[in-house]
This record gives C-alpha cells, structure tokens and sequence, in this order.
C-alpha cells in the first residue's frame, strides 16, 4: 500500500516536473515532451490530488482552473503608477525623444552619454500588474487608471503562461522576495477567429478584436470562463522590486524570462544609437501581418536604470520611453458631401460624409477635415476619392485624395461667412486657425453642452440621448442644463416614442445625477481645454469650486500639468457673468457636491467605487432604496435602466427583462447573497 509520505513526495515531483515543462512550452517555445505525455503527467497529478485534498497547495497547477466564483472585482492600489506613454508617429519624432533626452541629462548635468535603448514590440492587449511574494503568485491586478486597478487574481491563475510560482535559477539564485511584474495579457489571432467562429455558432455576439476579446475573458467574474479562453501573457517591466537592483532594462528583462514569466525574446533587441531603434521599429512594422498577435506599435526605451531615474516621469508618462506608433488601417472611399459642425465652444468643423467602408473592424461613413485650411492643404473636394485612416478611438481623417480618380465634377469647398446654425458672425482669434460662432446662445452650441454635461464622464444621466435632447431643446422644454432639473413627466411624454416606464427611468436618472463630485462637475461645465484628467487636477489643487473660480492665472499657472493657455481658459470662463449664473441656476435646481475625501480616506477605495448598477426582481432581505443607498454610500451609481454603460446587474426573485439585456451585453450578474456578501466584506 502506497504511503501518504511517497504519495506527497510524488506530488512534489509532479508539480516541480509540469512547472518545468510549462516553462519549456510557454517560456522558451521549445518543449521537450509530447501532449499525451504531458496530459499523463497532469492526470497523475489531479489523481492524488482528488484521494487527498489537504496536500492541495495555491500554486499547484491543478489551481488554474476551476476557481470559485466571485462576487465581483476588488480593488487593488498600485504601489508604483501604472504610467502611460508618450506618443511618437514618424522617425522625426523619434530622433526629437532622443534630442529631449539629451537636452534633460544635461540640464542636469550629465553629459557625454552613449545612450543604448531596447526596442521591443508594443502587444495590443491588456495591461496588467502580477505581484510575487516568496516567489508564489499573490495579486493579479488590472492597469485600471494607472493607480488602481481590479483583483483578477483567481482569472489570471487560469492563465498557463503566467507562472504560478517563478523559478529559481539553475544556480539556485532565488527570484526576490517581493517583486511586481507587468506585462500584456494577449490573444493570439488564430485564437480570436476560432473564438469568435464558436461565438457565432453559439448565437453569441462576436468581440471587435483580439484587444477586447482579451480584456473581456480577464474580466470574467467566473474564472472558469477565462481558463476556457486561449489567453496568453508577455512581461514588459517591473514595479517594485525588493533585493535586486538591475543596471540596464536588458538585464532586466532576461532576468525576469529566467525567472519564468515570459518575455518577447524573440524581437526585443537592443540598439546602440537611436538610427538603429529606428531599424528595428521599421522591422518590426514590417513584419507586424506576419506575426501571431497584433502589435500597434514598437516601445523604445533608454537601456540604463541610472539614466531612467536621472530622466524622470511626467505626470501621466515617463520620460526615458517612447510608443512608436505604426500607420494606422486605411481604406479608400468617396466624399459624398462636406457638411459643417458647430461644437459647444462654438468652433466650426468640417466633416466629410462618406460612402460607408469598413476600417479596422468599423463601418466608417464620417471624416474629420478639421478646418478650411487642412482642406486646402490636402486639395479636398465633395466627389473626391480618398485615403481614409482611422488609429485607435481616434474619429478617422483624410490622409489623402486620390488626384487620378477625379472626374471634373468634384466640387471645391469653402467654410460659409456666418454659423451655419444661427446665421451670427464668427471669430477667428489670431493664431487660430478655428473658425467659432460668435453667438453663445446658438442652438448648436447650447445642445453640445447639453449633451457633454449629462454624458458618462461628466454629470452620468443614463437614458438621455442626443435623439431626446434634439427634441426637448425642439420643442421648447430646455433651454439650458439647468432646465433639466424642472423636467416632469408630462413633458417628456410629448416627445416620440417615450412611454411612461422610459419617462420615469429618465427622471429618476435626472434626479440622481444631483449627486455628483467636484471632478465630474468641473468637467460637465464644458470649460475650454478642460478634459476630464485636467478636471481633476484641478480638484486635487483646489478641492472646492470656489476656490477654483477665484484663483488667479498665477496660482493656475504654479499647477502641474496647466499651462497658460488651460488657465486663461479657465480664468474667462469664471469672468463670465453668463457662467457664473449657469451655475447658480443648477445649485438651486438641487446639484450636491460631495466634499473632497481627506488624503488619508482617497486610499480606500471600496468595491463599488465608480461602478454603475441596475436592478432587477424583488430582493428579500432589503428594499431596492436600501440596496440604492448602500451602494452610492460607497461611491457606486445606480440606474434604472441598463446599457453598455453598466458595470453589475443585481438579480433578485422574479427578475424582468434586465436579466436576459444583461446577459446579451455581457455585463457582470450578483445575485442577492452575493452582493450582500461583497457589502458585509468590505464594510
């Protein structure tokens, strides 16, 4: 009879054997053992597993699949800022990073450098931080903002290329005690076409691209589903670090591939001046269709740790690296005509409308022309063939027309000499190229700022889209955001297609909106040159809106990250009168600020924090108003409807149509234990 003793041993074995042979497959792409010799293996494994549970241990391979589900997603703070990189789209561009480099060493004084660089591959997937303690795998977490990301800890243990436990060397060095690895989780793309061919079999919507199908498998909240997608994960630095110290980031990148979580050896090189990081990037686009993942772009760093830290981080990216990015999908199509938009600053923008084509995966029938004289550059003219391009989530432009498919009927274009929506005259300030309607009452620019203060990253109201705000702003109801707040139902069931239920959900979303932070309030007021990120700079110096609004362009100016012309900007929209009434109107319609929390309490973060949620059926234990008030206590929003927009559906006894909605748009489903599991965990 076979003892516990040898049986635990043989595990020890077994674990140690298939760690090894995870290696060979995933790390070095050079397995030593056939598939059936490796499921023989593995079935051992589970085996002795099932006859004795106890000897089950966190890192044990058998832990990749089949993980408890979880009631959500926690956060996770990161110990060091996520950062994002800075930009570059052309070998000038290039060559002016070098240059600042140079330039930021010697205001230092650090001269006379031979600086190296790697370049490496810039993987289309998903950011993610893993943290090792005693070499066992503890936290996985996403980018999120770049400061707290969400627990994925139990989906990312499904994924057989992240290492559960990393290996020593064959010296027997030990990897450190603590150390965060960052990298993308990916998915190959012969892995997405079959995803999405078994999607479609299933009646199942299929994902737009690797990205997304990547990101959506992570952020299962049942890691079985993950451990059934064919993800897979390529390290690209490090956040903290504990023993170690590294002298160049090649170092640092062979070291962690020896340690067992996979690195892009394969195409990340190192270059010893900058023309040949500019070699490798041009390889490296080259050869980008050929490869088994999308890459977007090829990331240039400076090689030395020393002069990484002597170079420093902005606010949002560090200094020392650089994303090249490569040339965007294009497609050619035809100009069918040229309208003009008029914005909610009022700027006049050009917009072709195009004979729809499919760019990268979107059905494309618009263009940004950007201004009169970006169409006189470029010789644009309505019937015109042209090259469009679309990067990313950027609207796609014109690159060029296609001069050899002209007819003579192509028509030239001029911008009109009044707005085009009000009939008012129009400025352009010098060293603007802009052209803005001069009237600040003009319906277009009063509906754009209607439609930028209830979107999702300003006031949130869910339900109140740009059809019905066409019609309210039509039919007299609302003539400023304001206005919103004195809406009732009988006005809005005058307007097409609303019913009494859709009505109501939209009132109540009007009136939960009154509920908001000084960030989102900042950003709803549609302040020239202030996005959502300098919004909340801006709250984090001022903490209060008065403060804001009487602080001086010196005082802007001492910010970091606001320039002069963010602070005139700012200082002329609090000078005027106009302003000023806007938004005591919307104090006295009801809108509450929440106070700025502490320094101290901006560290703790609950579960729920920015997170939206519907309901759906009786709950049994609390009321829905109990529920509602639970979650906004923690910083969550609810609506009475859901969308896209909606982060958890919460299921009670007889649910209605939310249920089978939610389903159909893949959004996270707790059932009443479960929520009031994760409340009673985090409380």
């Amino acid at each position: 009879m076979v003892t516990m003793e040898k049986e635990k041993t043989e595990l020890a074995a077994l674990r140690e054997e298939i760690q090894y042979h995870n290696y060979r497959y995933y790390i070095l792409d050079d397995p030593e053992i056939s598939d059936i010799e490796y499921d023989r293996l593995f079935q051992r494994l589970l085996e002795i597993e099932k006859r004795h549970p106890e000897l089950i241990v966190p890192e044990s391979p058998s832990q990749r699949v089949g993980a408890p589900i979880q009631g959500g997603f926690k956060t996770v703070k990161h110990s060091m800022p996520m950062l994002s990189l800075e930009n570059g789209f052309s070998e000038d561009e290039i060559r002016e990073f070098e240059e600042r480099i140079n330039r930021l060493l010697a205001h230092q004084g650090i001269t006379n450098n031979t600086i190296t660089y790697i370049v490496e591959p810039k993987m289309d997937g998903l950011a993610v931080e893993l943290i090792y303690a005693n070499a066992l795998l503890k936290t996985a977490s996403t980018r999120g903002d770049g400061y707290t990301g969400e627990d994925i800890t139990s989906n990312v243990k499904t994924i057989k290329s992240i290492p559960l436990r990393l290996l020593p060397w064959k010296d027997n060095s030990p990897p450190p005690q603590y150390i965060e690895i960052r990298g993308e989780v990916y998915m190959e793309k012969r892995a997405f076409r079959n995803l999405n061919k078994e999607r479609e079999e299933n009646n199942e919507p299929p994902f737009a691209n690797p990205r997304n199908a990547a990101a959506g498998s992570v952020r299962q909240l049942d890691p079985g589903i993950t451990a059934r997608r064919p993800l897979m994960f390529f390290s690209y630095g490090l956040g903290r670090i504990d023993g170690w110290t590294f002298d160049s980031q090649f170092k640092l990148l062979t070291t962690i591939n020896k340690w067992g979580s996979r690195v892009n050896t394969k195409f990340i090189k190192k270059c010893n001046t900058i023309n040949e990081a500019i070699s490798h990037c041009q390889y490296l686009e080259s050869i980008r269709h050929d490869l088994e993942y999308e890459i977007d772009g090829a990331v240039i760093k400076v090689d030395s740790i020393a002069l990484q830290r002597a170079l420093g981080e902005k606010s949002r990216s560090p200094r020392w690296a650089l994303a090249y990015k490569f040339e965007p999908v294009q497609a050619t199509t035809r100009i069918l005509m040229i309208n003009v938009q008029v914005g909610r600053t009022g700027a006049l923008t050009p917009v072709a409308l195009l004979e729809t084509v499919e760019v990268g995966g979107v059905m494309v029938s618009r263009a940004t022309l950007h201004n009169q004289e970006e169409i006189e550059r470029k010789d644009i003219r309505e019937g015109d063939t042209v090259i469009i391009q679309r990067a990313g989530d950027v609207i796609p432009e014109v690159v060029k027309v296609i001069a050899s498919k002209r007819t003579g009927k192509e028509k030239p274009f001029r911008m009109p000499d009044k707005c085009p929506v009000c009939g008012s005259e129009l400025i352009e300030r010098a060293g603007d190229v802009v052209l803005r309607c001069s009237n600040p009452d003009c319906p277009a620019q009063v509906k754009g700022l209607i439609k930028h203060f209830v979107s999702k990253d300003a006031m949130d109201v869910d339900g109140l889209g740009d059809k019905i705000i066409d019609q309210l702003l039509d039919k007299g109801l609302i003539k400023d955001t304001a206005d919103l707040y004195d809406l009732r139902l009988e006005d809005l069931l005058h307007l097409e297609k609303m019913a009494e239920k859709l009505g109501t959900n939209i009132l109540n979303a009007i009136k939960d909106s009154k509920n908001t932070t000084l960030p989102r309030f900042i950003y709803s007021l549609g302040i020239r040159h202030v996005g959502e990120h300098t919004a909340h700079v801006l709250s984090e110096k001022y903490r209060d809106l008065d403060r804001l609004a009487n602080a001086s362009r010196e005082d802007l100016l001492s910010v970091n990250e606001i320039g002069p012309e963010i602070a005139d900007s700012v200082i002329a929209y609090f000078s005027n009168e106009e302003n000023i009434t806007r938004i005591q109107r919307l104090f006295e319609a009801g809108i509450k600020i929440s106070e700025m929390p502490s320094r101290s309490e901006e560290t703790k973060e609950h579960i729920f924090s920015g997170k939206s949620f519907a309901l759906t059926g009786t709950l049994t234990s609390l009321s829905r108003q109990k529920a509602k008030k639970l979650i906004e206590e923690r910083k969550g929003k609810v609506s009475n409807s859901i969308s896209g927009k909606t982060d958890y559906l919460i299921l009670g006894e007889s649910p209605g149509s939310k249920l089978s909605k939610a389903k159909e748009l893949g959004i996270n489903i707790l059932n009443e234990k479960e929520f009031l599991d994760i409340l009673n965990k985090e409380s």
